[in-house]
């Protein structure tokens, strides 16, 4: 750090040079991220709110207010009337919460993972092949075993192979609405079931389609039940810096009970509250702040416009694609599009398409081309993009 002060213009042109080595979701070529353009109000919102500290919520009663109106929104939506939770980080935090919040209750009523108990338990947590690595994080974390489920041929979990997983130390299940690689929607209504079945907590991971499964649906998209609707299902994770078009940072975790957060409670006696359910103590309230404001700016015929326009974009594409001899990986449920070419390696085209400065990404389950239609990807884009493809395949004489 230097001695003495900086004049504000020369740290402003230093920041610039920084900046400009940066890419632009508005420059259409950010192919492979579940992000995008933050509303234009949202961040207005967000930096008039960079103060606030909802870890010590007293000081800071307006934003608590904000924080709670975004909850039980997004809560109405996901059908839950009266819902519990926090605007967090992300998915990862959200993720880290529910497991956390079902690990504790689990030591608490059936003596799985109770460090005072004769034998300790190792508690164990069913997740899909195709569930985040945030959920591996939370494993480590919270010193549990991850247990991977099989995928069915349509790369959803497969319900049979969770129901063969659980056990006496299972203490809960995880089902994804919209998985990070393909945008699947697993059968979360048969996991609910399984779950009721098994006294086990049941938790969806809708970071990524949260925010648009509900509205496809008020469209009339024939998309499956995922939400509170389902019984079972003990809590959501939601991204509204995803499809919810808040800055980041700006996730959420949803519990249908109070209980899940009174689980995870500790006391903080120095702060203005004082017991703490979340993972972080100071926790900036801008987040919850400009989520709020997105939410009511956009509305649900908003959110369903978005939606629907990110899918026209991904059906585009995916019948584009197969016309220029490309493999898609499975018809598209959301707005991702995974795909191959018989005669070109994965890795090879990914790499021919950075150098043409496409930013996609490669899905590991299976090995394919990843793009996700995000609000920030146009129709001329995607044109340009396909005639990327089409030089590439000449280049290796390839039709």
């Amino acid at each position: 750090m230097n001695q003495k002060s900086i004049e504000k213009e020369k740290i402003l042109e230093e920041l610039s040079k920084f900046k400009n080595q940066d890419l632009n979701y508005s420059d259409g070529r950010i192919l492979g991220s579940m992000c995008t353009c933050a509303d234009p109000l949202a961040k207005e919102v967000f930096c008039d709110f960079l103060d606030s500290n909802l870890g010590d919520p007293g000081l800071f009663e307006g934003t608590q207010t904000l924080e709670e109106e975004v909850i039980k929104d997004i809560g109405r939506f996901l059908s839950l009337e009266k819902p519990y939770g926090n605007v967090l980080t992300g998915g990862t935090e959200a993720n880290l919460m529910a497991i956390r919040a079902a690990r504790n209750l689990a030591r608490k009523e059936k003596n799985i993972g109770n460090i005072d108990f004769d034998e300790y338990i190792v508690p164990e947590v069913v997740v899909p092949k195709s569930a985040h690595f945030s959920l591996e994080k939370a494993a480590d974390i919270l010193n549990l075993k991850l247990v991977e489920a099989d995928l069915d041929e349509n790369y959803r979990v497969d319900v049979n192979s969770v129901k063969e997983n659980i056990n006496d130390n299972t203490v809960a299940i995880v089902g994804i609405a919209g998985t990070t690689e393909l945008g699947i929607i697993d059968p979360i209504e048969d996991l609910s079931n399984l779950a009721i079945e098994n006294n086990i907590y049941l938790h969806v991971d809708a970071a990524f389609g949260g925010f648009s499964i509900p509205f496809l649906k008020d469209l009339g998209y024939d998309l499956p039940s995922f939400d509170f609707s389902l019984d079972g299902v003990s809590s959501i994770t939601v991204d509204p810096h995803k499809m919810g078009l808040a800055p980041i940072p700006s996730g959420c975790i949803i519990f249908r009970e109070k209980k899940y957060l009174d689980i995870m409670a500790v006391e903080a006696p120095y702060l203005t509250s004082k017991e703490q359910s979340t993972i972080v103590g100071t926790r900036l309230g801008a987040p919850a702040a400009a989520t709020w404001a997105i939410m009511q700016h956009m509305g649900r015929d908003g959110y369903a416009k978005n939606a629907n326009e990110c899918m026209v974009n991904t059906e585009f594409l995916a019948d584009a694609l197969i016309k220029e001899g490309f493999e898609i990986i499975i018809e598209p449920e959301l707005n991702i599009v995974a795909f191959t070419h018989p005669e070109i390696p994965t890795d090879d085209l990914a790499k021919m398409l950075e150098e043409k400065a496409w930013m996609v990404s490669v899905s590991s389950y299976p090995k394919a081309i990843r793009i996700i239609l995000m609000q920030h990807i146009k129709y001329t884009n995607l044109i340009d993009f396909l005639e990327c493809l089409r030089e590439i395949k000449s280049s290796l004489n390839i039709r």
